[in-house]
């Protein structure tokens, strides 16, 4: 029986992977890569370096499925990746194993979930913005473009200014000046 070894990641440099760690250290994992990256990278640092280091037997453990990755056809391949290779995994939050036909069963219907969940999650929100636009509301930032900004803009733009010295006399982006002066003419 070979090594469990451990894989966290939190998706942004300001979260902490404090509770992953501790719950891969109960586990019993005997080394754990930790990566700062989102899950829908297909490339992690700290990931390929786990997949490298694994050797058949050892199992591959996780703190939540979603912490491999986030896109249920890439999981699929990871873990089958892993299978070839004669590597386990184990997901905690969820108690699912590969080493069993029932474990991967429960494995493939988490993952189907999953995947299920952000498709609906996807729709609504698409399906909201929708709704908000056939209500008039216009989505994105509001423009830092005014229209007294914009008469100033014209004006140094005809007195020979560049769009960067037009944009830091009114404190805003010199494409944001090029692209508004465009629209105008």
């Amino acid at each position: 029986m070979g090594d469990l070894i451990g894989y966290a990641r939190v998706s942004t440099l300001d979260q902490d992977p404090a509770l992953q760690l501790d719950a891969l250290s109960a586990a019993g994992c005997v080394k754990v890569f930790t990566d700062k990256a989102s899950g829908a990278l297909t490339s992690r640092p700290q990931f390929d370096a786990m997949l490298d280091f694994v050797r058949k037997g050892d199992t591959v453990c996780v703190w939540r499925l979603d912490r491999l990755g986030r896109n249920l056809k890439h999981l699929l391949s990871v873990v089958e990746d892993l299978e070839r290779r004669e590597v386990g995994f184990r997901s905690l939050t969820e108690s699912i194993e590969t080493e069993s036909p029932s474990g991967k069963l429960v494995l493939h219907i988490f993952m189907c979930l999953s995947e299920f969940e952000r498709t609906l999650i996807s729709e609504r929100t698409r399906a909201g913005l929708q709704a908000a636009v056939a209500r008039g509301r216009k989505g994105g930032r509001p423009t830092v473009m005014t229209a007294s900004s914009l008469d100033i803009a014209q004006m140094l733009r005809k007195s020979g200014k560049s769009y960067r010295e037009i944009g830091s006399a009114l404190k805003i982006g010199a494409s944001t000046v090029r692209e508004h002066l465009a629209k105008v003419g």
